[in-house]
């Protein structure tokens, strides 16, 4: 092959693939209601299984139904009928996939659903099989060719099961309310879970806020400030809002012999820029990356000071 006729063959895959998905988008019906519906439903957990290629499909779809707020795990076939059948409860439901629906590893399975009325969902693409007749809902791919030269290895199959269980999790993640902030929980590390973070989580809080009164001498102000090393000091009222802040660029622009003798009402910067505490950390980076600023107070509804974020603490978390 030379280099166009790669590419073509590359498109070739993909556009079998692609006119697969929309064929199976337009089939979705009834039996796909049926299957959320029983899944919401499921007091346990949903058992996904499969042998092949569609097992590792199964497990990718257990992982993201787990991920977004549907507990789920892999049972692999095989391991089924030598002591993880174990795993299985009548609380839970079983989602088999097999393109033949005639593999005869998920016989065990099969069997031991239907003797302790475990519910069985399948996704197959033979609604006459032997799975998809053993099964309460089928879930019958419209017909498709594989992608590969010879029909046979599994390509378009593995794309339609791994959308389709795509469908499944995004759908039940909508119907169940399913937001950012418990996806997160279910993400706490690595990047993901930084950028997830809010605020609130970072911010210093309660006496490690700098924070003076009104009236306060710039003397006492500079104690204040070098003591919590956040490069500024919040200035409130006599009702606890935030009236002003006094940052390093303050001092620099009013350095004199004499300002030591002044309040901080003469040095600070009248109704700074604030925040909210629910706002992500991502956000928060944004905002201070957009006003040329290190360092943000978090208010309440009043506009008194709930917590104070620095630039430093969404680095150390891995937010920037």
């Amino acid at each position: 092959m030379n280099r166009q006729e790669i590419i073509a063959q590359g498109r070739h895959v993909l556009d079998m693939e692609a006119d697969a998905i929309k064929s199976l988008s337009q089939s979705l019906g009834e039996a796909f209601c049926d299957a959320i519906d029983m899944m919401l439903q499921t007091k346990g957990r949903i058992i996904v299984t499969g042998m092949g290629k569609s097992g590792h499909i199964g497990k990718k779809i257990a992982a993201t139904l787990a991920s977004v707020g549907t507990p789920a795990f892999f049972v692999h076939p095989a391991e089924a009928s030598h002591g993880d059948l174990g795993m299985l409860t009548t609380d839970d439901t079983i989602l088999a996939l097999s393109n033949s629906g005639e593999s005869k590893e998920l016989a065990d399975i099969i069997a031991f659903a239907h003797r302790f009325g475990i519910k069985m969902i399948c996704m197959v693409g033979n609604a006459n099989s032997t799975l998809a007749k053993a099964s309460d809902i089928i879930l019958c791919y419209p017909p498709f060719e594989e992608a590969c030269s010879f029909g046979m290895a599994p390509t378009t199959s593995t794309t339609l099961s791994l959308a389709l269980g795509d469908a499944l999790a995004m759908t039940l993640l909508e119907l169940k309310g399913f937001t950012k902030e418990l996806y997160r929980d279910r993400h706490p590390g690595g990047k993901l879970g930084a950028m997830l973070l809010k605020v609130k989580e970072l911010m210093a809080t309660g006496t490690d806020m700098p924070i003076v009164p009104k009236g306060t001498t710039m003397t006492q102000a500079l104690i204040e400030m070098t003591g919590k090393s956040l490069g500024c000091v919040g200035v409130i009222d006599t009702d606890g809002r935030l009236i002003g802040m006094i940052t390093d660029g303050d001092l620099r622009r009013h350095m004199s012999p004499s300002l030591l003798s002044l309040t901080v009402d003469e040095v600070m910067t009248k109704s700074p820029k604030t925040i909210n505490g629910e706002m992500l950390a991502a956000e928060a980076v944004r905002f201070m990356n957009e006003n040329k600023i290190t360092n943000v107070f978090a208010v309440d509804s009043e506009g008194k000071p709930e917590g104070l974020l620095h630039i430093h603490q969404c680095m150390q978390a891995g937010v920037v």
